[in-house]
């Protein structure tokens, strides 16, 4: 199991302390520091089952610049969402958690978060 976490953000402290606190067995990865690819972005959009905008944060002051509010939301869209993903790595929503099922989530709440583990209990 891996989490994408930015260490500044609450949501992403409060599920690893609960990972912590539930002896789960996972590696950190600061995805504003080890950027994730187009490649890797897009693997973890179908782990997800999400769309590139369905985890772009776009409150961002970067998504606002980029005017990303009135970007197209369709197929012929996707690559350049998953472009500026990877371009603005802040863009992604966290924390996500890749299950060693195959699946992942975004670990916001405290279920989501459990979601993962009981995906990931072996």
């Amino acid at each position: 199991m891996e989490i994408w976490i930015n260490p500044a953000c609450s949501k992403c402290r409060s599920a690893i302390s609960l990972l912590d606190a539930e002896g789960a067995d996972y590696t950190v990865r600061r995805y504003l520091e080890d950027v994730p690819g187009a490649d890797e972005i897009r693997a973890v959009l179908d782990r997800l089952g999400l769309e590139p905008w369905d985890i772009t944060r776009t409150q961002e002051a970067v998504a606002k610049e980029l005017g990303l509010k009135d970007w197209p939301r369709d197929a012929g869209a996707r690559e350049r969402w998953i472009g500026a993903l990877s371009e603005h790595p802040k863009l992604i929503q966290r924390p996500i958690i890749t299950a060693d099922d195959g699946s992942a989530v975004v670990g916001r709440t405290d279920e989501a978060v459990r979601e993962a583990l009981s995906r990931s209990a072996g």
